[in-house]
Protein backbone atom coordinates (compact mmCIF):
# COMPACT_ATOMS: atom_id res chain seq x y z
CA UNK A 1 0.00 0.00 0.00
CA UNK A 2 1.40 3.40 -0.99
CA UNK A 3 1.49 6.46 1.27
CA UNK A 4 -1.27 8.00 -0.86
CA UNK A 5 -3.43 4.88 -0.41
CA UNK A 6 -2.79 4.90 3.36
CA UNK A 7 -3.70 8.58 3.59
CA UNK A 8 -6.90 8.03 1.61
CA UNK A 9 -7.84 5.05 3.77
CA UNK A 10 -7.07 6.99 6.95
CA UNK A 11 -9.10 9.97 5.71
CA UNK A 12 -12.05 7.82 4.63
CA UNK A 13 -12.32 5.30 7.46
CA UNK A 14 -9.99 6.42 10.25
CA UNK A 15 -10.48 8.71 13.20
CA UNK A 16 -8.06 11.45 12.15
CA UNK A 17 -9.52 14.86 11.32
CA UNK A 18 -7.99 15.69 7.94
CA UNK A 19 -10.22 18.30 6.24
CA UNK A 20 -9.67 18.71 2.50
CA UNK A 21 -9.94 22.32 1.41
CA UNK A 22 -10.33 23.17 -2.28
CA UNK A 23 -7.79 25.10 -4.34
CA UNK A 24 -9.16 28.36 -2.87
CA UNK A 25 -8.72 27.10 0.68
CA UNK A 26 -12.45 26.50 1.23
CA UNK A 27 -14.63 23.65 2.37
CA UNK A 28 -18.41 23.46 1.80
CA UNK A 29 -20.61 23.62 4.90
CA UNK A 30 -24.19 22.34 4.87
CA UNK A 31 -26.35 23.49 7.79
CA UNK A 32 -29.55 21.79 8.93
CA UNK A 33 -31.86 22.47 11.86
CA UNK A 34 -31.14 20.24 14.85
CA UNK A 35 -34.83 19.58 15.59
CA UNK A 36 -36.08 18.42 12.18
CA UNK A 37 -33.06 18.35 9.81
CA UNK A 38 -34.56 21.05 7.58
CA UNK A 39 -31.88 22.38 5.24
CA UNK A 40 -31.14 25.92 6.44
CA UNK A 41 -28.19 27.04 4.33
CA UNK A 42 -25.04 26.10 2.45
CA UNK A 43 -21.92 28.21 2.79
CA UNK A 44 -18.15 27.95 2.73
CA UNK A 45 -15.49 27.95 5.42
CA UNK A 46 -11.78 28.53 5.29
CA UNK A 47 -9.55 26.89 7.88
CA UNK A 48 -9.89 29.80 10.32
CA UNK A 49 -13.72 29.85 10.09
CA UNK A 50 -13.87 26.09 10.56
CA UNK A 51 -11.59 26.27 13.60
CA UNK A 52 -13.66 29.12 15.09
CA UNK A 53 -16.83 27.08 14.58
CA UNK A 54 -15.33 24.06 16.33
CA UNK A 55 -13.86 26.14 19.16
CA UNK A 56 -16.85 28.41 19.88
CA UNK A 57 -19.77 26.12 19.05
CA UNK A 58 -21.22 28.88 16.85
CA UNK A 59 -21.15 28.93 13.04
CA UNK A 60 -18.53 31.06 11.31
CA UNK A 61 -18.20 31.16 7.53
CA UNK A 62 -15.96 32.68 4.91
CA UNK A 63 -17.58 35.26 2.65
CA UNK A 64 -16.23 34.82 -0.87
CA UNK A 65 -17.58 38.22 -1.91
CA UNK A 66 -16.09 40.12 1.03
CA UNK A 67 -13.07 37.83 1.41
CA UNK A 68 -13.51 37.74 5.17
CA UNK A 69 -14.81 35.57 7.99
CA UNK A 70 -18.29 36.29 9.32
CA UNK A 71 -19.92 35.11 12.50
CA UNK A 72 -23.37 33.96 11.42
CA UNK A 73 -26.03 35.97 13.22
CA UNK A 74 -23.69 38.52 14.80
CA UNK A 75 -25.72 41.37 13.27
CA UNK A 76 -29.22 39.84 13.22
CA UNK A 77 -29.05 37.94 16.50
CA UNK A 78 -29.79 34.69 14.65
CA UNK A 79 -26.57 33.02 15.78
CA UNK A 80 -26.34 29.38 14.76
CA UNK A 81 -25.53 27.31 17.86
CA UNK A 82 -23.91 24.09 16.69
CA UNK A 83 -25.30 20.84 18.09
CA UNK A 84 -23.30 18.43 15.90
CA UNK A 85 -20.57 18.57 13.27
CA UNK A 86 -19.98 15.74 10.80
CA UNK A 87 -17.88 15.30 7.72
CA UNK A 88 -18.35 13.22 4.60
CA UNK A 89 -16.22 10.22 3.62
CA UNK A 90 -13.42 12.21 1.99
CA UNK A 91 -13.61 15.13 4.43
CA UNK A 92 -14.26 17.85 1.86
CA UNK A 93 -17.70 18.83 3.19
CA UNK A 94 -18.90 19.49 6.73
CA UNK A 95 -22.47 19.07 7.91
CA UNK A 96 -23.50 21.25 10.81
CA UNK A 97 -26.68 20.73 12.75
CA UNK A 98 -27.63 23.87 14.57
CA UNK A 99 -30.25 25.81 16.44
CA UNK A 100 -30.87 29.31 15.15
CA UNK A 101 -31.13 31.90 17.91
CA UNK A 102 -32.95 35.21 17.79
CA UNK A 103 -35.83 35.07 15.32
CA UNK A 104 -34.99 31.48 14.36
CA UNK A 105 -33.99 32.50 10.85
CA UNK A 106 -30.87 31.33 9.03
CA UNK A 107 -31.41 33.39 5.86
CA UNK A 108 -30.55 37.07 5.50
CA UNK A 109 -33.97 37.53 3.86
CA UNK A 110 -35.52 36.85 7.25
CA UNK A 111 -36.66 33.32 6.46
CA UNK A 112 -35.90 30.19 8.44
CA UNK A 113 -34.10 28.63 5.46
CA UNK A 114 -32.26 30.04 2.46
CA UNK A 115 -34.17 27.47 0.39
CA UNK A 116 -37.57 29.20 0.32
CA UNK A 117 -38.13 28.92 -3.46
CA UNK A 118 -38.52 25.93 -5.72
CA UNK A 119 -37.72 25.66 -9.41
CA UNK A 120 -40.85 24.82 -11.43
CA UNK A 121 -41.85 24.56 -15.07
CA UNK A 122 -40.07 23.24 -18.13
CA UNK A 123 -38.45 24.52 -21.27
CA UNK A 124 -38.88 28.28 -21.68
CA UNK A 125 -41.23 28.40 -18.68
CA UNK A 126 -38.75 27.63 -15.89
CA UNK A 127 -39.28 29.99 -12.97
CA UNK A 128 -39.06 30.26 -9.21
CA UNK A 129 -42.06 29.71 -6.94
CA UNK A 130 -42.20 30.71 -3.27
CA UNK A 131 -42.71 27.79 -0.90
CA UNK A 132 -44.85 29.87 1.44
CA UNK A 133 -42.23 30.22 4.17
CA UNK A 134 -42.76 33.78 5.41
CA UNK A 135 -39.96 35.99 6.72
CA UNK A 136 -39.52 35.79 10.49
CA UNK A 137 -38.09 39.32 10.61
CA UNK A 138 -37.82 42.35 8.35
CA UNK A 139 -34.27 42.48 6.94
CA UNK A 140 -34.51 46.28 6.50
CA UNK A 141 -35.07 46.69 10.24
CA UNK A 142 -32.04 44.53 11.01
CA UNK A 143 -29.57 45.37 8.24
CA UNK A 144 -30.89 48.75 7.04
CA UNK A 145 -32.08 49.61 3.54
CA UNK A 146 -29.97 48.07 0.78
Amino acid sequence: MTDIDREAEDRETGDRWMPRFDDKGLITAVVTDHSDNMLLMVAHMNEAALNLTIETGEAHFFSRSRQSIWHKGATSGNVLKITDIRTDCDQDVVWLTAQAGGHGAACHTGRRSCFYRRIVGKGDDVRLELTGDPPLFDPNDVYGDP
